[in-house]
């Protein structure tokens, strides 16, 4: 039995170290992935991670969203986000994803897998809410590799909209994610002076319908966050006089206002 437990413990201690030697291996530097699609809440989530030393020093969970709004962060810490009233402990989600954050880099522990059916935990104190998403993306992001470095002198996430409405009842948002100096993200957006829906969910749900042979709003707007997250400056996109460009393959779609706003996003970022 004495032998049995010793070997136990023996194979455990070998885990261990193999366990850290692997997390040693990480290249220093910045790793970032995001959902490919929004969830049904309206949000895409977004991980950021710093390995320095071969260890995670540093841990961003946030989000951006099909809403037009701010970052998941900085709507949550305004108190736009909610999810207090029906948190079982009472913290709102940046909180929370502070919790997770932290005992990410406490344990190192990138495989972490306790989860529940519905993808919480009762490993982290202070987060109740789902984590497995944010540990896939953790996965996710270290697979990818690390981000080059960037001409911008800010990392974050950089919000601007329009000053007003335009002729048709929308006005332009931009909220780009900056990593290492580097655009990763770009998500183009309108809000409606009704309120209501987006112009992307709108265009999504059928009732913002453009019948261009291009395709509707929904997906023209990512070819064009995708050719600001190439040139990774939005004054090297040709614009036209009338608003449209021809330097992006299958974008009909006036862009004009796109630019603006991610220019003004941008601004802070220099």
């Amino acid at each position: 039995m004495k032998k049995s437990i010793s070997a136990l413990l023996a194979l455990l201690a070998v885990f261990a170290v193999v366990s850290v030697s692997a997390q040693a291996k990480l290249k220093d530097g910045f790793y970032f992935a995001e959902d490919s699609a929004f969830q049904t809440s309206g949000w895409k989530d977004q991980v950021v991670l710093e390995v320095k030393g071969g260890k995670i020093i540093a841990a961003t969970w946030n989000g951006i969203n099909n809403k037009g709004v701010e970052d998941k962060k900085t709507e949550s810490t305004a108190g736009r986000y909610g999810m207090i009233k029906a948190s079982k402990i009472a913290k709102e989600w940046h909180e929370q994803a502070t919790a997770v954050e932290k005992y990410l880099i406490d344990t190192q522990n990138t495989a972490f897998s306790k989860f529940t059916d519905t993808g919480s935990t009762d490993a982290i104190t202070g987060a109740s809410l789902g984590v497995k998403g944010f540990y896939d993306l953790v996965k996710a992001a270290i697979a990818a590799g690390t981000v080059s470095k960037g001409t911008y002198k800010k990392s974050g996430w950089f919000y601007a909209k329009a000053p007003a409405f335009d002729k048709s009842g929308y006005m332009a948002t931009a909220l780009i994610t900056i990593v290492n100096g580097r655009i990763v993200s770009a998500n183009w957006n309108a809000l409606h002076k009704s309120g209501g829906d987006t112009k992307f969910v709108r265009a999504v749900k059928g009732t913002y319908k453009m019948n261009a042979k291009q395709g509707e709003w929904n997906v023209q707007a990512p070819r064009t966050e995708a050719a600001l997250i190439k040139t990774q400056d939005p004054a090297k996109i040709t614009v036209k006089a009338d608003g449209k460009t021809d330097a992006i393959s299958g974008v009909s779609v006036t862009i004009n206002e796109f630019i603006a706003v991610a220019v003004d996003a941008l601004k802070t970022a220099k």
